[in-house]
């Protein structure tokens, strides 16, 4: 196991620059998570530090060493693929001893760690088989397998449960991170899914456009966002976004239908800045008084009921753990929960809410 360093790693192609100078330390043992939406260049890095891209600019460092010029082999990493990338013409069993052959590893080492592999991943009975003859949680477990018996410093992942159902992605999901836990490899992890993320990191790193946006704790992106990228990139359904201006008298955010909704802290605007304000559909619930937003679909899922409303000229979405009834047209009272606010420049995004 090993700490991974990435230090103004920069990536272009000719004139096109797709990375701009990221930095990310990642220690021992971490599961850390690139995520992003695509173009983002969180594959991209993760091949560089795979070593099947080359760097253009900056360093990463594996334990003590730098491995910018370092072919794959020797970098002590095994990567899972989202193709799976196994041989149809071999077993199971040889898929996963593969390497540790062409590396000339003693038979009964071969032996020891394919057994013990297999035993991690229930994989026993399947060690004769063939990749056409198992599904495609059985395949991604033979690949994964393929990484484990090489015992490397670091995993890498690359989405690889976007070809698995709903239903199998989240049991591997589960399955991944029970493995990080008893192996306590050192993992770094990119996909689109902002779930997975949130489920199985120790640490995100939010990617957009070639940059870092934000690094930090599930929780810490999901309570704090530094902008409104993160904001409504973490969570779903997203955060909602209401138009308006600030109001110091009292820290107030008027809507631009004109109602007021306090605060409850002190943000680094100034008087009639216009600025975001972000709620998180759970943190919104039926009231007396509040914002006054028309029902246009309800999705109820059984165990919470998600609503959409419009609002002044934009939309609203609600998600209530209670059971309603709601009909298209019908006219309800929302209101935020104060202590969940957040404030954003209208400008540049950036949060306005220091606490």
């Amino acid at each position: 196991m090993a700490e991974v360093n990435i230090s103004g790693a920069r990536k272009a192609y000719g004139t096109l620059n797709v990375l701009h100078g990221v930095d990310i330390e990642i220690r021992d043992g971490e599961f850390v998570v690139l995520v992003g939406p695509s173009g983002c260049g969180k594959s991209t890095l993760l091949r560089m530090v795979a070593g099947l891209e080359s760097i253009t600019g900056g360093t990463i460092s594996i334990g003590k060493n730098v491995v910018n010029n370092l072919p794959p082999k020797d970098r002590d990493i095994a990567m899972v693929f989202q193709s799976y990338a196994l041989y149809p013409h071999k077993t199971v069993a040889e898929n996963m001893v593969f390497a540790l052959r062409l590396q000339k590893q003693p038979a009964d080492v071969i032996k020891q760690r394919l057994q013990a592999a297999a035993e991690t991943l229930d994989l026993v009975p399947y060690l004769d088989r063939y990749p056409r003859q198992l599904s495609g949680g059985q395949r991604q477990r033979v690949a994964m397998g393929r990484a484990i018996v090489r015992s490397p410093q670091v995993f890498l992942f690359d989405e690889p449960l976007s070809n698995l159902d709903a239903k199998l992605r989240v049991q591997m999901r589960k399955e991944i991170k029970e493995l990080h836990q008893r192996l306590k490899t050192t993992t770094i992890y990119v996909t689109h899914d902002q779930v997975e993320a949130m489920t199985m990191a120790d640490k995100i790193v939010v990617m957009q456009g070639g940059k870092v946006e934000q690094i930090g704790t599930p929780l810490k992106l999901y309570d704090r966002p530094n902008n409104t990228f993160v904001a409504t990139f973490i969570g779903s359904p997203s955060m909602n976004l209401l138009k308006g201006q600030y109001k110091a008298d009292g820290a107030i955010f008027v809507t631009e239908t004109g109602d007021e909704i306090g605060l409850g802290f002190t943000p680094a605007a100034t008087d009639g800045q216009s600025v975001l304000l972000g709620v998180r559909p759970e943190h919104l619930s039926l009231a007396e008084r509040g914002l006054k937003a028309t029902v246009s679909v309800t999705e109820p899922t059984g165990h919470e009921t998600m609503v959409f409303l419009r609002y002044g000229p934009g939309e609203l979405v609600a998600v209530f753990s209670e059971r309603h009834e709601f009909e298209p047209g019908q006219v309800v009272t929302v209101a935020p929960r104060t202590e969940k606010l957040h404030l954003f420049d209208a400008g540049s995004g950036k949060t306005l809410r220091l606490d």
